[in-house]
């Protein structure tokens, strides 16, 4: 009998209700604020980070997961008969850490010759941000409580991930400009005169897809955005930050465009705030020929 284990990274930005719901088990990860050093999720909630976040001067910097953080945990889930372990992490090209994971799966399979064949381990690049794997995990997980095998989660959730796209937009260049984790937000010009950039996440790359003038046009833009691109009748999900009038005039004006709900609402937390800000909006969906 097959048992299961999702794990993923707190940059996902699922819920603390699903996370229990579904037995996902997230590893957090590590913020600085100057000499101060804390772990997302426990030591603090979005809501207080998000004030923490406008307090402070200077740059927060987030931590990889280490493969040693990664090789532990695997040696646990071993001990505690899974048969399968499904690890999806932030995007590979922003942060080491699926890199770490792949080589503590090496090196626990060096340690433990015994266990292949009875013990597998599935490491996913989650090739974006947020939701945008976070939800594949979610689905993932949900599959696996029906008895779907392993393999077959894994290939849907690659599936997802790799056709998976974002459009959002920051209501601010602050962040991005600071971290410079973000080079197209970085290098925008153009905020002064009330520009702000629509950005693309596809394939671990961020681009700038267009413009608009004004606040109250980054919704509708990036409807019509997501609606050219957009599987129809396909799932779809919101992300937003601390503004949750935000996420709402979002879910409204998509449910009324496509006519159907959104299927989850992502509000990023502190690896995904420190670098686009904590007043966002955008649509994650699955596009057409990706």
């Amino acid at each position: 009998m097959a048992k299961i284990k999702f794990l993923t990274d707190s940059a996902s930005d699922i819920t603390e209700e699903l996370e229990k719901k579904l037995d996902i088990q997230i590893m957090n990860f590590k913020v600085a604020m100057g000499d101060d050093s804390y772990t997302s999720r426990i030591d603090f909630d979005n809501e207080k980070f998000y004030k923490m976040l406008d307090d402070f001067d200077g740059i927060p910097v987030t931590s990889q997961i280490t493969a040693f953080e990664y090789q532990e945990t695997f040696e646990k889930l071993y001990s505690e008969g899974y048969t399968d372990v499904i690890n999806t992490t932030i995007n590979s090209k922003g942060s080491a850490t699926y890199n770490n994971a792949v080589m503590a799966a090496e090196e626990f399979y060096s340690a433990h010759p015994e266990a292949k064949g009875k013990f597998t381990i599935y490491n996913i690049d989650g090739e974006s941000y947020s939701g945008a794997y976070g939800y594949a995990v979610v689905q993932g997980a949900m599959k696996a409580t029906k008895d779907v095998p392993a393999a077959d989660i894994v290939a849907f959730m690659k599936d997802w991930i790799k056709n998976c796209v974002i459009f959002f937009a920051p209501y601010t260049l602050k962040y991005a400009k600071k971290s410079g984790r973000i080079p197209s937000a970085a290098a925008f010009v153009g905020e002064v005169m009330g520009l702000r950039p629509i950005m693309r996440i596809h394939d671990h790359a961020i681009v700038t897809e267009t413009k608009v003038r004004g606040d109250k046009a980054i919704v509708p833009k990036i409807l019509d955005l997501t609606v050219k691109e957009m599987i129809p009748q396909t799932p779809y999900c919101i992300v937003y930050g601390n503004d949750e009038s935000v996420r709402d005039e979002m879910a409204q004006a998509m449910t009324k465009k496509v006519g159907y709900p959104p299927v989850e609402c992502f509000q990023i937390g502190a690896a995904i705030a420190i670098n686009a800000g904590p007043k966002v909006t955008g649509i994650i969906f699955k596009a057409q020929n990706k």
